[in-house]
């Protein structure tokens, strides 16, 4: 960054934007943590502080579209799961509270918290274990689907900003 002066204030404003953006990709796997916004708000942050300079509104209004479809996979990517197989409104419930509870439970816990949420809350709805396992795997299998799908919008997302920024 020739010309450009370096500041105690400029150096901890880019260290939020890069910390900003770790946390978006964070989000991918995190409940509750907001991907798309994140890596937004770092995006704008890096950019605001160049000046854009390097990447402009175009590149950002890119990044917002697909931003939108990061927000738009993440409410429809669950619930496709659990609609496919008929779930119902205890086992969507279920599955949220399993993936929120699941943080605390490790790696273990994120990957097994919605099945195991969705599978109880659709046994408690209907009774029936093997109906239940079968909607807890359907919800897991389109949180996993969607997770896949953000991580890899998320690296795209990272991508270009980088390559408009360095082009």
């Amino acid at each position: 960054m020739q010309g450009r002066l370096w500041t105690p204030l400029s150096i901890a404003g880019y260290l939020l934007a890069i910390v900003l953006i770790l946390a978006g990709l964070a989000g991918n796997l995190l409940p509750l943590i907001p991907t798309a916004p994140l890596l937004m708000a770092g995006f704008i942050l890096y950019a605001w502080l160049d000046d854009f300079q390097r990447v402009g509104w175009g590149w950002l209004g890119v990044l917002l579209v697909l931003s939108i479809v990061m927000i738009v996979i993440d409410f429809i990517a669950g619930a496709w799961g659990a609609k496919k197989m008929g779930a119902s409104r205890q086992a969507v419930i279920g599955a949220t509270l399993g993936a929120i509870l699941g943080i605390f439970f490790n790696i273990v816990g994120l990957i097994f918290g919605p099945f195991i949420g969705a599978a109880v809350g659709e046994w408690l709805a209907k009774g029936d274990a093997l109906r239940a396992g079968q909607v807890g795997f359907a919800t897991w299998l389109g949180l996993l689907v969607g997770t896949v799908a953000k991580l890899s919008l998320s690296f795209v997302m990272i991508g270009l900003f980088a390559f408009a920024y360095f082009i």
